[in-house]
This record gives C-alpha cells, structure tokens and sequence, in this order.
C-alpha cells in the first residue's frame, strides 16, 4: 500500500519500522471547548486509517491524546471560575460522550499531557543538557531553534518565515525571537506543577514529542493530525524530538484537510463552527460519516447546506435496496470478494475514501437490478457491503430500522423496493419514459411514489 507522506511530499511504499507492527499517533482535541465536526472528521480518518492497516495484517499500537492543560483551558477557567483540571475533566467526560455517539472507536493508548508531567520535565532537561535548550531567569524555558539546522523540514518554511503569522510573546529573556517556550513559569491563580525552574506548566509542543516518547519509545511509524498542525505544532515536535535522540521522530507524516462552511474556514471568530452534538441530532452518524468521507481525507471539505440532507438520501436509497434485498434472499449467506478487492486497492492508495465510497452507487443499481430479476447474488453483494464497508463505520444498522427513521412504519414488500429503486435509477438516467411506467407498474402493487430531493417516499395508496 502507499501512503502520502508530509515530510517528503509523495506517496510512498508504506514499510513499517518494524515488520508487521506499526506505531501510530495522532493529535487529539484541546478540551477548551467541546467537540466541532472538526474534532470528528480527524477523529474518524486516524481511526480507519487504524482499522484498514489491521485489516492488511499489521498489529497497530495507535494513540491518541487529550490536551488538557494549555492558555486556552485557562482562560477558560477564568471565565467560568471553574479550576481547569475540573474544567478539562468535565469537557473530556463530555468529548467522550459526544464521539461514542459518532461511533468512533477508542485508541489503544489515550494519553493526557497533566499524567505526563514528569515525562514532559524529564524530556526538557534533556534537552537542555544538550545544548538545545535554555532556561530564562524568570523561570521559562525555550527551545533554541538555531541549535538544530534542520528546522523547517515538514513545513519548508525558513526561521524567518516562521514569524509570519504566528504570535510571538515579547519576552526579553529569549535569544531569539522564534525560539518557542518548553516551559512557562506559574502566573497568578494559574493551574501549575513544580519543576527545577519554578512551579509552571508545559508549553504546547513539548507535550506531543513527550507522550509520544513515553508511549513508544525514540520512534514512530504514523503521525497525523490536522494540517493547520503542520506549523508550528508539527515542525516544534520534530525539532524537540530529533535534538533530543538525533533519529528520525516520524517515518510517515499524514495531515487531513480543513473544514469549511461555505466556502469560509471554519472558525469561532466567524460564528460558523458546527458542532458535533449538534449534527448528530440532526443526522445519523452514518450520513455524517458519508459526507465527510466523500471527499479524500488530503483535500478540504466545504460543508455547503446540502451536504448532509445529500448524504442522508443516499443512505436512504442504499438501505431501501439492501431491504430489498434481504427480504427477498433471506437464507442466503454468500458473499462477493471482488468488492472487498475493489475496496482494498482504492484504500490502499493512501486511504482513498472517496473513490470507495464512489463504487457504492454502481453496486447498488446493480443490487436493485439483480433483486428485481431474482438473482440471489444482490444479497450475496449485500453481504459484501456489510462486511467490507463497516470499516468506514456505514451499513451497520438493521436496514428496516434504519429506513424507519424515514418512511412509513408499514412493511413494504421487497418487491416494491425493488421497483422503487429501479424507478429512481431511470429517473437519474433522464429515462422519463421508464420512470413513468414504473410508476404505473407500483400503483398497480398498491403503492405510490413521492418524489423528493435527493430521493423518494413510497406508502401504500
């Protein structure tokens, strides 16, 4: 399999450090707020990035963390007057809630920066022993970005454009003015931890590169996460990492795209951010999972008005024909390989969601065609697209109780699906002529069609 690697700007021949293990970590959420279609959508994608690669045969060790302790917890804890461990607690417990409802499964290893205090400290005097980092008279700390050359590599932007639109604190006691904090010296009423430099807190950075270190040693195969991370957040990493043990920190850097609304990045300053909660009681985890999944995990995703409703009729439609067809085959347990086969080779090229998730629509005109000639191989199909496609966590749900959610409660035999999804294949094929006739060929079953967006309503008459 190949996989799209940050670092070097390819795709390449995914080879694991160690054979048939794979070490894997990605950014968690900042639990300053609660969780955005954001914190989901990357969530999900490291999730089934885990899932596909154990499904190739490799024993994945994936980790995941929670940042909860950062300026942003504080602030919050000002506002709220709320302690922020209390405050980070009550916002994880409420994250976690949130993603079991999306049903994305948890990591091996959850990591949480205040658990690792004493890797994060441990790592810093590391580093400064080295020659890498310094400590100011006032009790902060900071990496000395001129004592490691290779900085810029994963974001090729040079120190100077490393100013560019980043904030840099004005501190006198920094060498440079790019150089970033490791350690930031206790303010009054803040949350803070003793330390050989006064009592204070980790800066960001140093986080990641230490439970990292801690959960699986000098070196990984997969590190992913957002690709606003890229810089400072990943580039930091790197620098603290490789200063630290003179090896490569990461084989394989992934980086997901951003999400829009409308055209606009999504942004609390703007007012547009979606949160998770909030879609989920508006749509199914499934269709939230189609629409995010639609479009390759590289690539950003512009979340337009209909986005959601589209997917939503899809699932409809999908499940409709899969009803059908286990109504009409009920004893029939076979399966079609080449769909499993078709699936592994659009995600083997770097996780290549959309185009799987494209093959579904010519799978499904030809369930809905096989069920309405009686061929057994619809369910057989069916079976496949159960299995194969759980992966991307769809078709998991009973298919009536799912279409219940939808349409009326009454049992619509399977041939009447049949015939309602064939109808909709014509009408999609601007073939008004057949769609008529179906039509006509329903209401002789006792059934009417309503036409709708993106889909169809069949009751009985």
């Amino acid at each position: 399999m190949k996989i799209y690697n940050s670092l070097t700007r390819k795709k390449e021949n995914f080879e694991p450090l160690e054979s048939g293990k794979v070490k894997m970590y990605a950014c968690g959420i900042t639990v300053s707020g609660e969780a955005h279609v954001g914190h989901g959508y990357q969530a999900l994608i490291y999730d089934i990035f885990r899932k596909f690669l154990e499904k190739q045969g490799y024993e994945v060790k994936y980790a995941r963390n929670y940042t909860d302790v950062d300026d942003k917890i504080i602030a919050k804890s000002r506002e709220t007057g709320i302690p922020a461990d209390v405050y980070a607690a009550q916002m994880i417990e409420k994250i976690d809630s949130v993603m079991r409802e999306m049903d994305v499964d948890e990591p091996t290893v959850w990591l949480k920066a205040t658990e690792n205090i004493g890797n994060i400290i441990s790592f810093i005097q590391e580093l400064i022993a080295k020659g890498h980092a310094y400590a100011a008279a006032n009790g902060d700390v900071y990496f000395d970005v001129d004592a490691f050359p290779a900085y810029g590599q994963l974001s090729g932007r040079s120190k100077e454009d490393a100013l560019d639109g980043v904030r840099v604190e004005n501190d006198s006691a920094k060498k440079n003015a790019y150089d970033f904090a490791l350690w930031k010296r206790a303010k009054e009423g803040e949350i803070s931890w003793d330390s050989p430099w006064g009592k204070g807190r980790p800066g960001w950075h140093i986080e990641c590169s230490a439970m990292n270190r801690a959960a699986f040693g000098d070196q990984i195969d997969v590190h992913g996460g957002g690709r606003d991370l890229v810089f400072p957040h990943h580039e930091n990493e790197i620098a603290q990492s490789e200063a630290l043990t003179g090896k490569c920190f990461v084989k394989y850097w992934t980086h997901n795209g951003l999400i829009k609304v409308n055209g606009q990045k999504m942004s609390k300053s703007l007012g547009n951010s979606l949160l998770l909660e909030d879609l989920l009681a508006k749509y199914s985890n499934e269709a939230i999972k189609f629409a995010l999944l639609s479009t390759n995990y590289r690539a950003d995703i512009n979340i337009t008005d209909q986005l959601f409703p589209d997917a939503e009729a899809h699932l409809v439609r999908f499940y409709t024909a899969i009803a059908a067809a286990e109504q009409a085959f009920p004893n029939e347990s076979g399966t079609e390989e080449s769909i499993d086969k078709a699936f592994d080779a659009a995600m083997g090229d770097d996780f290549n969601t959309a185009l799987a998730l494209a093959d579904l629509f010519g799978y499904f005109k030809e369930v809905a065609r096989l069920t309405a000639a009686n061929d057994p191989k619809a369910r057989r199909m069916t079976n496949q697209i159960r299995k194969t496609y759980s992966l991307l966590g769809l078709f998991k749900k009973d298919a009536k109780e799912y279409l219940g959610q939808y349409a009326p409660k009454e049992d619509i035999p399977a041939e009447a699906l049949a015939v309602a999804v064939e109808r909709q294949r014509a009408r999609e094929e601007k073939n008004w002529q057949k769609s008529d006739e179906l039509r006509e060929k329903l209401k002789e079953m006792g059934y009417t069609v309503k036409d709708m967006k993106g889909g169809y309503e069949l009751a009985k008459i």
